[in-house]
């Protein structure tokens, strides 16, 4: 450290008070100090230092108004001061009356012949505030760093696995800038040899003139709608659209090609499908919102005996289903009203006149062009066991079952079943009353017991060859 060239001409004058203004302008905390590092003095240079109460270190040992580790550094500013020629610069903290730390920047200078010592300190808190601050900033700044470079590796990944194609272009160019992979499956060529291309160049020159005004609506509007463009060996149509970018001072326009996407309406089905319901092995028949039939599959010609398509495109579909024509407007009623039906129990009468049993589901379409309706008509014959005299055996165990049933069954069946109901519950009542005595229960339901066993075959309600053995009992 160099000192002043003639000190004794310029500060030769300096008086005490002189001297003492001096130190305490020169720093915002100053300390006297005897030769063994005891505190003499302490004059403050700023309001900050003057209200944190450290006149009170007045004989004490600088090094006990310190932090536990700063001792080292008053010991190390010490010995520097015995140096007239090294006066480091070292930081120290002192503890606050208002909690936390006070860094305090000192250097210290033997200024007296019996060793005073003056150690000059510098309030660093601001300081450090800034520096908390930048440190603060660069780690905010490093974290939004990653984050974008996270959300720029994402979109990245995006834009090359997608798989339609897309370019993005100078806007002052027309030159490719970027494109995905899925432009070199759609051009035949690499996506690198692409970029560098115009994009007039790249799509054709024969969609250039479409091209030109899709970029003008781009530029105009910010983004346009699909434009059809044909591209390839097999000319094949795509849909073009736009969306105009800005990065900073350049602008760019981001193409999308893509393949036109296909509604698929009720005539659009694809083969497959339409292939499954022909050979499907449950009945299919397609209706007007009449119930005219409009399309029948195999399984139904074979369940109504009709020889062909033709003949039944054109007839009602009450024609063959249901056991009267209440059924089939019951049917009809539901579909309107709630779009779908499931599982409805009917019979399906052949034009041969054979019966079966059947379960008939159905969709009502009417956003169709034109609307229409689809029923599927399962044969259930086979597991439904029928007994001799023709009545299913399978019959209702309660009212609720019975009236279950109104709509979809006539009233003389209803009755009847409702009949054969109460009839069979009376018989088990009466068995189990006389603990299964026939020929007792045959007297309390005023039958013969010939009769009685007739109706026990009939229900099925235990075996009917008893008839000896209730004679002798």
């Amino acid at each position: 450290m160099k000192q002043v060239p003639s000190p004794g001409s310029w500060l030769g004058g300096l008086d005490a008070t002189g001297v003492a203004a001096l130190v305490t302008a020169a720093a915002d905390l100053s300390l006297i100090l005897d030769a063994d590092g005891t505190v003499v003095d302490v004059s403050f240079g700023s309001e900050d230092m003057a209200r944190e109460g450290y006149r009170k270190w007045i004989g004490q040992p600088w090094i006990e108004t310190v932090t536990p580790d700063s001792r080292s550094k008053v010991e190390a500013l010490l010995r520097d001061a015995a140096d007239p020629g090294d006066h480091k610069w070292r930081y120290v903290n002192h503890n606050s009356s208002r909690g936390g730390d006070v860094p305090v920047l000192y250097s210290a200078v033997r200024a007296g012949r019996d060793g005073q010592i003056v150690a000059f300190g510098r309030d660093m808190r601001e300081m450090t505030g800034l520096q908390q601050r930048l440190m603060d900033a660069q780690q905010s700044m490093e974290r939004d760093y990653w984050r974008l470079r996270n959300v720029e590796t994402r979109y990245r990944m995006l834009f090359q696995i997608s798989a339609e194609a897309i370019l993005i272009v100078d806007a002052a160019t027309d030159k490719v800038v970027e494109a995905n992979p899925a432009v070199a499956e759609l051009l035949g060529d690499s996506a690198k040899r692409v970029i560098g291309k115009t994009v007039f160049e790249c799509l054709g020159v024969e969609n250039a003139q479409v091209m030109q005004t899709l970029v003008a609506g781009a530029r105009a509007t910010g983004r346009t709608d699909d434009i059809s463009i044909r591209l390839g060996i097999d000319r094949r149509e795509y849909l073009v659209s736009s969306f105009y970018l800005r990065q900073g001072n350049d602008a760019l326009y981001l193409l999308r090609i893509a393949l036109p996407r296909i509604e698929m309406g009720p005539a659009q089905l694809p083969k497959t499908v339409l292939r499954a319901l022909e050979f499907s092995a449950d009945a299919f028949a397609v209706t007007d919102i009449d119930g005219r039939v409009v399309a029948t599959n195999r399984a139904f010609l074979d369940l109504s005996q009709m020889p062909s398509d033709a003949l039944a495109r054109g007839e009602s579909l009450d024609r063959w289903i249901g056991r009267s024509r209440v059924d089939f407007s019951v049917l009809m009623a539901n579909l309107r009203q709630h779009g779908t039906i499931r599982l409805f129990a009917t019979t399906l009468t052949g034009e041969h006149g054979a019966v079966a049993e059947v379960e008939v589901s159905g969709v009502a379409m009417p956003a169709a062009d034109p609307p229409c309706m689809g029923f599927n008509i399962r044969d259930v014959g086979r597991r439904i066991a029928s007994d001799a005299t023709g009545h299913v055996a399978d019959q209702p165990r309660s009212v609720a079952q019975l009236t279950e049933l109104v709509g979809r069954v006539p009233l003389k069946e209803l009755v009847r079943d409702a009949t054969d109901l109460v009839e069979k519950l009376c018989i088990e009542a009466a068995l189990q009353l006389t603990r299964d005595n026939r020929a007792s229960a045959a007297e309390v339901l005023g039958l013969s017991r010939q009769s009685l066993y007739v109706k026990l075959r009939r229900y099925g309600l235990g075996d009917a060859t008893g008839e000896s053995d209730d004679a002798e009992t």
